[in-house]
């Protein structure tokens, strides 16, 4: 199945409004040959904000399907692609922030879908409570300001007053005193909008390319694209006493179509766990 000739030549809309269409349509045009549009009357604030004005009701995964369908029926085009991304503390490492991104391919001619996603630490993600112009200088210091903007608010809880895509410090200095001044305090935080946060556009362009991937990537039984890893098998051995551990055994791979499955080694190419990891050897 020569899986470029499925897309070349097809209308696919980016669904964002945040400018994501910068680093995710040159692949589509050049690995698959797509034709990208954008639509400035699809507003995806309405599904959730970053600064809390509109509430994610949703899963990322959820949200950017939504986003696919709705730029669809608004561009009358059958092929969309969107992305979500979340931020907040990591799962399993304290006190660092993570970042997820989920990129989401919709293909509603051929009832297909390709899912990529990314966890990792790779961002600027931050907030700070701040009295002063000095707390300000030391908050932008931390978060790659003015490269990535920066958003001013009342409080971290409260959006009322809200100053988002802050680029240059004397707007800052110039505002923040005003904001002490009613407020006591205000909250800085960091931008997380695409086209306001290079890191996190970077990690979009990274999963675009893993995204294509995906699609040249077919079932062994059936050649419907998109095989690709949909769950993990936990289990690994320890080296020292052979019982099952937490670690990942292997890799499931999952088709869409037949949902024919199979057992891989996993990434990270082990074939024993670390004792010290282990729960019955180190409880």
């Amino acid at each position: 199945m020569d899986n470029v000739a499925l897309f070349s030549g097809r209308r696919i809309v980016v669904a964002t409004k945040h400018g994501k269409e910068q680093v995710i349509a040159p692949h589509l045009t050049k690995e698959l040959g797509l034709n990208c549009v954008v639509t400035n009357l699809l507003d995806t604030d309405t599904l959730g904000t970053f600064t809390g004005e509109v509430e994610r009701l949703d899963s990322p995964l959820d949200t950017a399907r939504q986003k696919c369908y709705l730029a669809m029926e608004i561009t009358s085009t059958d092929l969309a692609i969107a992305s979500e991304g979340s931020f907040g503390p990591h799962p399993s490492i304290p006190f660092v922030p993570a970042h997820e991104e989920i990129v989401v391919l919709i293909d509603k001619k051929n009832a297909w879908e390709f899912v990529v996603r990314n966890l990792g630490t790779n961002t600027n993600y931050g907030q700070a409570n701040i009295h002063s112009l000095e707390e300000m200088v030391a908050f932008l210091a931390q978060v790659q300001f003015p490269s990535h903007a920066v958003i001013l608010k009342k409080s971290a809880h409260d959006s009322s007053d809200c100053i988002k895509g802050i680029h240059v410090e004397r707007e800052l200095r110039e505002t923040l005193p005003h904001f002490i001044q009613r407020f006591g305090q205000c909250s800085l935080e960091t931008d997380m909008r695409a086209m306001h946060n290079p890191t996190r556009m970077g990690v979009i362009d990274a999963l675009t390319k893993k995204l294509i991937k995906q699609t040249q990537t077919t079932c062994p039984i059936c050649e419907t694209p998109g095989f690709s890893m949909t769950d993990i098998q936990r289990g690994l051995p320890c080296a020292c006493c052979d019982l099952p551990t937490r670690r990942v055994k292997s890799e499931i791979y999952s088709c869409q179509c037949c949902h024919y499955s199979e057992l891989r080694p996993p990434s990270h190419c082990l074939t024993k766990e670390d004792p010290m990891y282990c729960d019955f050897c180190n409880p």
